[in-house]
């Protein structure tokens, strides 16, 4: 992503998607038919396109959310959990009469997940006339772009994009043909060396970054690798290592605080170390939004883990609050 000034407002960063009410069973597995299992925890939380929404606007960015809930219980909960985060600006999450809201049932632990969902769709988004100014905005890729995309990035949005897991085993080149339409390709390393049929995260993020300007490729426990093609940079941050409680929405923390970096005026080297370090804090919580650092909760993990480096970045940009 360009680096923006911090004195300058290129505007908010903008989440469109599907919202869910995420109802998170920690420290269990799927029960055998007719069995039932305990779990170690429990959490009730928003999904879905919210985790990279809380997650930026927690990291000390403006954000605006553009979703559709039902005016049901479940909705309504998560509606007002959203509407509660400081620089979470929902005036784009409709609540829609009679529909209902998205559900998924989370079975998870430190190496495994499991889903149940349930998810009643509605027509495609559309982003109003009126919008404002974006400064960024995050995509998927594994199919075609929403026209108003390529409205935001003429008018000069960063487009972000990421893909997920292709359980059809295709990996289809299609998919990389798209690069072509976004500033910034954020996936985690398994998706990239098999979009690219490579063997390592940097050789893929090398050939990523001949299609787009930044390919920047997650690679878990392991930290990031980032190659910025525009400038000729290879740039790494190592992660921080933690206990994992539950893996939900790691990537989802790590690309929005990303993102909220650049609104900070920060290079690429320290939005890497931003992003993993949120993305390790997140793991060792339930939930992808739940989890997601307040800057304060950030600062105090960093000490509690010593981690290596020069943070004070953080004590100077982004408001300690939690």
């Amino acid at each position: 992503m360009p680096e923006a000034s911090p004195t300058t407002d290129p505007g908010a960063l903008l989440f469109a998607g599907d919202v869910f009410c995420d109802l998170v069973f920690s420290g269990v597995t799927a029960p055998e038919q007719g069995a039932e299992v305990y779990a170690d925890a429990f959490a009730v939380t928003p999904g879905g396109v919210a985790n990279r929404a809380v997650a930026a606007a927690r990291a000390g960015a403006p954000t605006r959310v553009l979703s559709r809930l039902g005016d049901d219980v479940l909705g309504r909960h998560v509606h007002g959990l959203l509407t509660a985060e400081p620089l979470l600006d929902t005036s784009l999450l409709e609540l829609v009469p009679g529909h209902q809201s998205s559900v998924s049932v989370a079975l998870t632990g430190p190496e495994d997940r499991s889903f149940i969902t349930y998810e009643e769709q509605l027509e495609p988004l559309t982003i109003p006339d009126d919008i404002g100014r974006v400064a960024a905005t995050h995509v998927g890729i594994a199919r075609p772009l929403p026209a108003w995309v390529a409205t935001l990035r003429a008018s000069g949005t960063t487009v972000v994009g990421g893909v997920g897991w292709d359980h059809t085993g295709e990996w289809s080149g299609e998919v990389l043909d798209r690069l072509s339409e976004v500033d910034v390709f954020v996936p985690n390393d398994v998706e990239a060396m098999r979009y690219t049929r490579t063997d390592t995260a940097l050789e893929a993020a090398k050939l990523l970054a001949e299609r787009v300007p930044l390919a920047v490729v997650t690679r878990g426990r392991d930290g990031v690798v980032a190659v910025d093609s525009a400038n000729g940079v290879v740039a790494t941050a190592e992660t921080i290592p933690v206990d994992v409680v539950d893996p939900t929405g790691a990537g989802d923390v790590f690309v929005a605080s990303f993102m909220a970096g650049t609104h900070h005026g920060w290079d690429l080297d320290t939005r890497l170390r931003f992003a993993a370090a949120s993305a390790a804090y997140a793991v060792t919580g339930l939930g992808g939004a739940a989890s997601a650092p307040h800057p304060a909760e950030l600062v105090a993990f960093l000490r509690r883990t010593a981690a290596p480096g020069d943070w004070s970045f953080l004590d100077a940009s982004v408001p300690t609050r939690a």
